[in-house]
């Protein structure tokens, strides 16, 4: 049985998105294992995003609360307001009630990553402040820590993404990741992948 990692996100502009992409694709690069990703429903009507300028959604699945239990992994990704995840993902997460109450997500290894507008946007407080959420799901939080080396401390181009998990900023929404933010989320799905495929390796 293969070891499933889903990427969940939620992504208004394209920035959010493309670093899942790149973290499917490093988690699906372990062997024995399969990602895949998955949008989060939109909570906002087309008239209010148009007026937004944001772009058509893609066509990545749209998950419901109850897929959430066929993974083995979860890496939860969103843009931050104020700080805080956006209120689409945490519409989503509020619609997980039942499994919280019979802990159906308890014990599944759960990743972060984020998108912000500056760089005291939030690329700690967006991680910090969903932390909550998978403790009350019983879930064992993968931050990446220092793992991804040298790209940690680069201190000459701007650069998103913390030991909580890869990021990236979008600024006016004209920026887009850079090679160094989509090195570092492919990092960050290779590496909660193999955590992954250990715990349940040990599970078995």
């Amino acid at each position: 049985m293969a070891t499933k990692v889903y990427i969940v996100y939620y992504s208004m502009y394209g920035h959010v998105e493309k670093l899942a992409e790149e973290i499917r694709k490093g988690a699906a690069s372990v062997e024995g294992v399969e990602a895949k990703l998955w949008q989060v429903p939109e909570t906002l009507p087309e008239e209010v995003l148009g007026k937004m300028s944001a772009p058509p959604k893609s066509d990545v699945p749209i998950i419901t609360p109850d897929q959430l239990t066929d993974a083995d992994g979860l890496v939860f990704g969103f843009p931050t307001r104020y700080g805080m995840m956006a209120a689409q993902f945490k519409a989503f997460l509020d619609a997980t009630g039942g499994l919280w109450r019979t802990q159906q997500l308890a014990g599944k290894p759960a990743g972060l990553f984020f998108s912000t507008g500056s760089q005291g946007g939030g690329q700690e407080t967006t991680a910090l402040t969903a932390i909550t959420q998978l403790v009350h799901h019983g879930m064992i939080f993968v931050p990446i820590g220092y793992t991804f080396g040298a790209g940690m401390f680069e201190m000459e181009k701007v650069k998103g993404g913390s030991p909580y998990g890869a990021g990236t900023f979008a600024g006016d929404g004209s920026r887009q990741p850079t090679e160094l933010e989509l090195e570092q989320a492919f990092h960050q799905g290779k590496y909660i992948a193999a955590i992954t495929k250990k715990l349940k390796g040990g599970a078995a």
